[in-house]
């Protein structure tokens, strides 16, 4: 599988996020092979004097994958995965984890006997691919019409791949995020940006939309083969009523286009309803594109798992995963609910 997400580099950006290490577990089998890349977190409880780690899947998409498998051969290859991955586990004192698979891929369904799927909710995006003209096909009819009146009042844009910094972009970034009151965990740090640059300059397209020669709002997406994913985006308050949010999804479209892009992929909600606002929001730039993002909650070490919840007090069933780090979890929280 190639793809952004499944990338080393990718992990590393959010070692310092997430508070671990970006490790990568490779297993090989004589009918295929299964990468799995995640976060290592030492947990704050010692239990027995020994240390131990839990593991998830960076801010995303992920989980295993497998590769050079032939179908037929997946389900063995898969349960010597399980069976290798889980002494590893054992042998590492990972109690969980916490995994995020791919909506764009298989792995969640090639992994689904011995992982546990939970259903998260739908994303979406734009179909460049099967569309001569994916505006007219995949935008809504209002959003287009909000997009032809922005134009027709004199707004602009522009798209530049692998700029030479992110400065402009940070500040129109994180001036959205105050006003929207984000939680802590959205607050890239200057480090952030400046990895994001160093390992994928090349990768990075930015949109900018423009009026009377003043960005007012840009867009930071990563390219990764024929697929884009939305990444980060911000606007200026003011000039909302010139439609700045449709009209960088429209210079995406109008650049990818050109480019041989085939999918604009946009994510998902905040929360796996079907009147879920964000979800809503971005279906009317994706009326006939749907996927399904699946998780998983992995308990590998039962019998530790439940004497750290002991430990700290918490209950199992708290709603939280791992139930251990609930009284201290924000950020586990969030990142569950993370698109």
């Amino acid at each position: 599988m190639d793809d952004i997400y499944f990338e080393q580099n990718y992990g590393r950006l959010y070692e310092q996020i997430e508070e671990g290490t970006c490790e990568v577990f490779k297993f090989e089998h004589p009918l295929g092979k299964v990468s799995h890349l995640f976060i290592k977190r030492l947990i704050p409880v010692c239990i027995n004097e020994e240390p131990y780690y839990d593991i998830s899947t960076p801010y995303g998409y992920g989980g295993p994958c497998i590769t050079d498998c032939e179908e037929v051969h997946k389900c063995q290859v898969v349960q010597a995965f399980h069976d290798a991955f889980e002494e590893y586990c054992q042998k590492e004192n990972i109690v969980c984890e916490f995994v995020r698979f791919h909506p764009l891929f298989t792995n969640a369904q090639d992994f689904s006997s011995c992982y546990d799927l939970t259903f998260r909710r739908h994303t979406t995006g734009t179909n460049l691919k099967d569309y001569d003209n994916p505006v007219k096909s995949e935008f809504s009819k209002s959003k287009q019409k909000s997009i032809r009146k922005a134009l027709e009042a004199g707004v602009e844009y522009r798209v530049a791949v692998n700029p030479p910094d992110l400065e402009e972009f940070k500040k129109i970034y994180y001036s959205t995020m105050k006003r929207k009151n984000a939680a802590t965990v959205y607050y890239f740090n200057d480090e952030y940006f400046k990895n994001l640059l160093n390992y994928f300059g090349e990768q990075i397209v930015l949109t900018e939309v423009l009026y009377e020669d003043k960005v007012i709002a840009m867009g930071l997406n990563l390219v990764s083969g024929k697929t884009v994913h939305i990444h980060l985006s911000g606007t200026v308050e003011e000039y909302h009523h010139l439609s700045a949010a449709f009209v960088m999804r429209y210079a995406l479209v109008m650049w990818g286009k050109e480019q041989g892009i085939e999918l604009i992929h946009e994510g998902g909600g905040v929360t796996g309803e079907v009147d879920d606002p964000l979800y809503l929001f971005k279906k009317q730039f994706g009326k006939n594109t749907k996927f399904t993002f699946h998780v998983s909650y992995k308990i590998w070490n039962r019998e530790i798992y439940d004497l750290l919840c002991k430990t700290v007090g918490s209950k199992i069933e708290t709603g939280v995963f791992p139930a251990y780090r609930s009284k201290t979890a924000d950020r586990e929280q969030v990142g569950i609910n993370i698109r």
